[in-house]
Protein backbone atom coordinates (compact mmCIF):
# COMPACT_ATOMS: atom_id res chain seq x y z
CA UNK A 1 0.00 0.00 0.00
CA UNK A 2 1.32 3.42 -0.91
CA UNK A 3 2.10 5.76 1.95
CA UNK A 4 -0.17 8.87 1.71
CA UNK A 5 1.31 12.33 2.00
CA UNK A 6 0.14 13.91 5.24
CA UNK A 7 1.04 17.31 6.58
CA UNK A 8 1.61 17.44 10.31
CA UNK A 9 1.13 20.68 12.25
CA UNK A 10 2.23 21.25 15.79
CA UNK A 11 5.16 20.27 17.99
CA UNK A 12 6.63 16.80 18.26
CA UNK A 13 8.92 17.56 21.18
CA UNK A 14 9.52 20.34 23.72
CA UNK A 15 12.80 21.82 24.79
CA UNK A 16 13.76 19.37 27.51
CA UNK A 17 12.83 16.01 29.01
CA UNK A 18 13.65 15.10 32.59
CA UNK A 19 16.01 12.18 33.13
CA UNK A 20 13.12 10.20 34.59
CA UNK A 21 11.00 10.89 31.51
CA UNK A 22 13.80 9.77 29.20
CA UNK A 23 13.92 6.57 31.24
CA UNK A 24 10.16 6.03 30.95
CA UNK A 25 10.37 6.38 27.18
CA UNK A 26 13.29 3.97 26.93
CA UNK A 27 11.92 1.37 29.33
CA UNK A 28 8.13 1.47 28.94
CA UNK A 29 7.00 2.82 25.58
CA UNK A 30 7.69 -0.19 23.35
CA UNK A 31 5.88 -2.55 25.71
CA UNK A 32 2.83 -0.26 25.71
CA UNK A 33 2.61 0.07 21.93
CA UNK A 34 -0.71 -1.11 20.48
CA UNK A 35 1.22 -2.84 17.68
CA UNK A 36 2.81 -2.05 14.31
CA UNK A 37 1.22 1.31 13.54
CA UNK A 38 3.96 3.12 11.62
CA UNK A 39 4.45 2.48 7.90
CA UNK A 40 7.95 1.03 8.18
CA UNK A 41 6.76 -1.66 10.60
CA UNK A 42 3.46 -2.32 8.83
CA UNK A 43 3.67 -1.30 5.14
CA UNK A 44 0.61 -3.39 4.23
CA UNK A 45 -1.46 -1.63 6.92
CA UNK A 46 -2.69 -4.87 8.43
CA UNK A 47 -5.32 -4.18 11.11
CA UNK A 48 -4.44 -4.42 14.79
CA UNK A 49 -5.68 -7.49 16.64
CA UNK A 50 -7.49 -5.64 19.41
CA UNK A 51 -9.17 -8.77 20.77
CA UNK A 52 -5.79 -10.29 21.54
CA UNK A 53 -4.26 -6.99 22.63
CA UNK A 54 -6.92 -6.39 25.29
CA UNK A 55 -8.07 -9.96 26.00
CA UNK A 56 -11.46 -9.39 24.41
CA UNK A 57 -12.25 -6.22 26.37
CA UNK A 58 -14.25 -3.34 24.95
CA UNK A 59 -11.86 -0.76 23.48
CA UNK A 60 -11.92 3.03 23.87
CA UNK A 61 -9.75 5.68 22.22
CA UNK A 62 -8.49 9.09 23.36
CA UNK A 63 -7.06 11.34 20.65
CA UNK A 64 -4.52 13.89 21.88
CA UNK A 65 -4.28 12.99 25.56
CA UNK A 66 -2.02 15.91 26.55
CA UNK A 67 -0.43 14.99 29.87
CA UNK A 68 -2.53 11.85 30.24
CA UNK A 69 -4.52 12.75 33.38
CA UNK A 70 -7.92 11.87 31.95
CA UNK A 71 -6.60 8.77 30.19
CA UNK A 72 -5.14 7.26 33.36
CA UNK A 73 -8.26 8.21 35.32
CA UNK A 74 -10.50 6.37 32.85
CA UNK A 75 -8.20 3.34 32.82
CA UNK A 76 -8.24 3.14 36.62
CA UNK A 77 -12.02 3.57 36.83
CA UNK A 78 -12.70 1.06 34.03
CA UNK A 79 -10.37 -1.93 34.43
CA UNK A 80 -12.71 -4.03 32.28
CA UNK A 81 -12.01 -1.75 29.28
CA UNK A 82 -8.92 -1.45 27.09
CA UNK A 83 -7.96 2.12 26.15
CA UNK A 84 -5.62 3.40 23.44
CA UNK A 85 -4.18 6.89 23.83
CA UNK A 86 -2.81 8.76 20.83
CA UNK A 87 -0.48 11.77 21.22
CA UNK A 88 2.29 13.04 18.90
CA UNK A 89 3.88 15.36 21.49
CA UNK A 90 6.58 13.20 23.04
CA UNK A 91 6.78 15.28 26.24
CA UNK A 92 3.11 14.48 26.87
CA UNK A 93 3.79 10.81 26.17
CA UNK A 94 6.61 10.82 28.73
CA UNK A 95 4.30 12.46 31.29
CA UNK A 96 1.69 9.78 30.66
CA UNK A 97 4.21 6.97 31.13
CA UNK A 98 5.11 8.34 34.54
CA UNK A 99 1.43 8.49 35.50
CA UNK A 100 0.91 4.90 34.32
CA UNK A 101 3.75 3.75 36.57
CA UNK A 102 2.33 5.64 39.52
CA UNK A 103 -1.24 4.43 39.01
CA UNK A 104 -0.27 0.85 38.20
CA UNK A 105 -2.90 0.49 35.45
CA UNK A 106 -2.34 -2.25 32.86
CA UNK A 107 -5.22 -1.67 30.43
CA UNK A 108 -3.64 1.19 28.46
CA UNK A 109 -1.74 1.24 25.17
CA UNK A 110 0.04 4.30 23.76
CA UNK A 111 0.54 5.46 20.18
CA UNK A 112 3.11 8.29 20.20
CA UNK A 113 2.23 9.73 16.82
CA UNK A 114 -0.36 11.00 14.36
CA UNK A 115 -3.89 9.71 14.96
CA UNK A 116 -4.37 9.23 11.23
CA UNK A 117 -1.68 6.53 11.19
CA UNK A 118 -3.51 4.73 13.99
CA UNK A 119 -6.82 5.02 12.14
CA UNK A 120 -5.20 3.23 9.18
CA UNK A 121 -4.80 0.06 11.24
CA UNK A 122 -7.82 0.13 13.54
CA UNK A 123 -10.33 -2.53 12.48
CA UNK A 124 -13.65 -1.27 11.21
CA UNK A 125 -16.31 -0.84 13.90
CA UNK A 126 -13.92 -1.78 16.71
CA UNK A 127 -13.98 1.23 19.07
CA UNK A 128 -16.85 1.67 21.56
CA UNK A 129 -16.05 5.18 22.82
CA UNK A 130 -13.76 8.02 21.72
CA UNK A 131 -12.56 11.20 23.44
CA UNK A 132 -11.30 14.47 21.95
CA UNK A 133 -10.50 16.72 24.91
CA UNK A 134 -9.23 20.27 24.55
CA UNK A 135 -7.72 19.76 21.10
CA UNK A 136 -5.39 22.33 19.57
CA UNK A 137 -7.78 25.19 18.71
CA UNK A 138 -5.87 26.59 15.72
CA UNK A 139 -7.61 29.95 16.29
CA UNK A 140 -6.68 31.67 13.02
CA UNK A 141 -9.35 31.23 10.36
CA UNK A 142 -6.86 30.10 7.73
CA UNK A 143 -5.81 27.29 10.08
CA UNK A 144 -9.28 25.90 10.81
CA UNK A 145 -8.69 23.13 8.29
CA UNK A 146 -5.97 21.82 10.63
CA UNK A 147 -8.48 21.13 13.38
CA UNK A 148 -9.39 17.55 14.20
CA UNK A 149 -13.08 18.15 13.48
CA UNK A 150 -12.58 18.02 9.71
CA UNK A 151 -13.41 15.21 7.25
CA UNK A 152 -9.77 14.09 7.06
CA UNK A 153 -9.98 12.95 10.68
CA UNK A 154 -13.69 12.38 11.22
CA UNK A 155 -14.23 10.01 8.30
CA UNK A 156 -11.68 7.41 9.48
CA UNK A 157 -12.87 7.89 13.06
CA UNK A 158 -16.42 7.05 12.03
CA UNK A 159 -15.17 3.95 10.22
CA UNK A 160 -13.36 2.76 13.36
CA UNK A 161 -16.29 3.36 15.74
CA UNK A 162 -18.97 0.79 16.44
CA UNK A 163 -22.58 1.68 15.61
CA UNK A 164 -23.95 3.64 18.54
CA UNK A 165 -20.47 4.46 19.85
CA UNK A 166 -20.10 7.61 21.94
CA UNK A 167 -17.81 10.46 20.88
CA UNK A 168 -17.03 13.11 23.50
CA UNK A 169 -15.57 16.51 22.66
CA UNK A 170 -14.49 19.06 25.28
CA UNK A 171 -13.29 22.52 24.32
CA UNK A 172 -13.19 26.03 25.72
CA UNK A 173 -13.08 27.71 22.30
CA UNK A 174 -16.46 28.97 21.06
CA UNK A 175 -15.53 28.76 17.38
CA UNK A 176 -14.33 25.18 17.89
CA UNK A 177 -17.79 24.42 19.26
CA UNK A 178 -19.30 25.96 16.12
CA UNK A 179 -17.15 23.89 13.77
CA UNK A 180 -17.71 20.74 15.83
CA UNK A 181 -21.48 21.12 15.68
CA UNK A 182 -21.28 21.64 11.93
CA UNK A 183 -18.80 18.95 10.96
CA UNK A 184 -19.37 16.08 13.40
CA UNK A 185 -23.09 15.50 12.58
CA UNK A 186 -22.23 15.79 8.89
CA UNK A 187 -19.71 12.96 9.34
CA UNK A 188 -22.33 10.55 10.67
CA UNK A 189 -23.04 11.43 14.31
CA UNK A 190 -26.03 12.76 16.20
CA UNK A 191 -25.63 15.32 18.98
CA UNK A 192 -27.29 13.89 22.07
CA UNK A 193 -27.94 17.14 23.97
CA UNK A 194 -31.54 17.77 24.99
CA UNK A 195 -31.03 20.73 27.33
CA UNK A 196 -28.37 23.35 28.01
CA UNK A 197 -26.98 21.46 31.01
CA UNK A 198 -26.02 18.60 28.69
CA UNK A 199 -23.24 20.69 27.19
CA UNK A 200 -22.59 23.08 30.09
CA UNK A 201 -21.97 20.38 32.70
CA UNK A 202 -19.15 17.85 32.56
CA UNK A 203 -19.78 14.13 32.27
CA UNK A 204 -20.26 12.28 35.60
CA UNK A 205 -16.95 10.43 35.16
CA UNK A 206 -15.03 13.52 34.04
CA UNK A 207 -11.51 14.26 35.25
CA UNK A 208 -10.59 17.92 34.86
CA UNK A 209 -7.26 18.22 33.05
CA UNK A 210 -4.56 20.85 33.40
CA UNK A 211 -5.73 22.35 30.09
CA UNK A 212 -9.22 22.83 31.49
CA UNK A 213 -7.85 24.37 34.70
CA UNK A 214 -5.86 26.84 32.61
CA UNK A 215 -8.98 27.72 30.61
CA UNK A 216 -10.96 28.34 33.80
CA UNK A 217 -8.21 30.53 35.26
CA UNK A 218 -8.22 32.60 32.07
CA UNK A 219 -12.00 33.01 32.10
CA UNK A 220 -12.94 30.69 29.22
CA UNK A 221 -16.04 28.50 29.42
CA UNK A 222 -15.71 24.75 28.87
CA UNK A 223 -18.20 23.00 26.62
CA UNK A 224 -18.90 19.28 26.83
CA UNK A 225 -20.37 17.86 23.63
CA UNK A 226 -21.59 14.29 23.36
CA UNK A 227 -22.26 12.61 20.03
CA UNK A 228 -23.36 9.13 19.05
CA UNK A 229 -22.48 7.36 15.84
CA UNK A 230 -25.62 6.88 13.77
Amino acid sequence: MERPHRNFYGRRKGQHLKDSQERYLAEDLDALSPGPVDWDANPDRLPLDLATLFDGKEVWLEVGFGGGEHLVHQAAQNPDVGIIGCEPYINGVAMLLGKIRQAGVDNLRVHPGDARDLFDVLPEASIAKAFLLYPDPWPKKRHHRRRFVTPEHLEPLVRALKPGAEFRVATDIADYVRQTLEEVPRAGFEWTAERAEDWREAWPDWYSTRYEQKALREGRTPHYLTFRKI
